[in-house]
């Protein structure tokens, strides 16, 4: 069975461009959440093998959820995805169980390759 996938980004079109990778490698995207708020219960309901979540949005912002995806599941594993020069929130999520982050804009093989190495 392919390894379920959530989506989070406040974008429809960087959701769209991550799914395209994933699918084309044989994931299977379970959702989309456009903020953290969407995401945690989306995560909830759909327990993913694996989460993308951007950074930056409205309503909660990608580090609170992953804050709160980790008290659900300690074994979560989530890839933040930012943009350039977010450097600190990327240390942050890092220090609160992100397993890796990517950098928009998305190339395949960094997706893929992130991806690979937080589902272990």
């Amino acid at each position: 069975m392919s390894q379920s996938v959530l989506i989070v980004d406040d974008a429809a079109f960087m959701r769209m461009m991550i799914k395209d990778i994933l699918e084309k490698n044989g994931y299977n995207v379970v959702g989309e959440a456009e903020n953290g708020q969407v995401a945690v219960e989306k995560y909830k309901e759909l327990e993913p093998d694996l989460v993308t979540m951007d950074i930056t949005m409205p309503e909660m912002d990608g580090i609170q959820a992953l804050k709160e995806i980790k008290e659900i599941n300690g074994d979560a594993v989530v890839i933040m995805c930012s943009a350039m020069g977010q450097q600190a929130m990327v240390i942050d999520a890092i220090q609160a169980g992100a397993k890796d982050f990517i950098v928009k804009p998305f190339q395949a093989d960094r997706v893929m390759e992130a991806v690979t190495k937080a589902l272990g």
